[in-house]
């Protein structure tokens, strides 16, 4: 839902970054809210995280179909597999540990979309 909705919004760089960092404060308020709520440590309900990692993930890179299903499935992986950091940050407290370690995943896979592009010219 997120790729699609960077796809679709006309974001300038930045009305990009203004959205992210609503959504990084929003997010983190929110998730603790919920934790709180529920009585469950990042239970599955909460995306917003997701969205946040999204955001990143294409943060310096055009929106084109290419670009945003390659940073769909990177951001999949990196959420899943949670190399260093990502995995630790969990441990932080609140909405702050759900978020984070999704803007990780972003980070690794917007380094690694924006290096694929100076090397090979690909993801287009």
């Amino acid at each position: 839902m997120a790729a699609v909705a960077l796809w679709l919004i006309p974001f300038s760089q930045v009305g990009l970054w203004a959205a992210l960092a609503a959504v990084v404060a929003v997010g983190i308020w929110a998730s603790h809210r919920v934790e709180e709520v529920l009585g469950r440590k990042d239970p599955g309900v909460i995306v917003i995280d997701e969205v946040a990692g999204m955001m990143v993930a294409v943060l310096f890179l055009p929106r084109t179909l290419g670009v945003l299903a390659c940073a769909f499935l990177l951001f999949r992986f990196f959420d899943i597999w949670k190399p260093f950091p990502a995995y630790e940050s969990q441990g932080l407290r609140g909405g702050l540990g759900i978020v984070v370690d999704d803007l990780i995943a972003g980070v690794y896979t917007l380094v690694l979309i924006m290096g694929a592009r100076m090397l090979f010219g690909w993801p287009r």
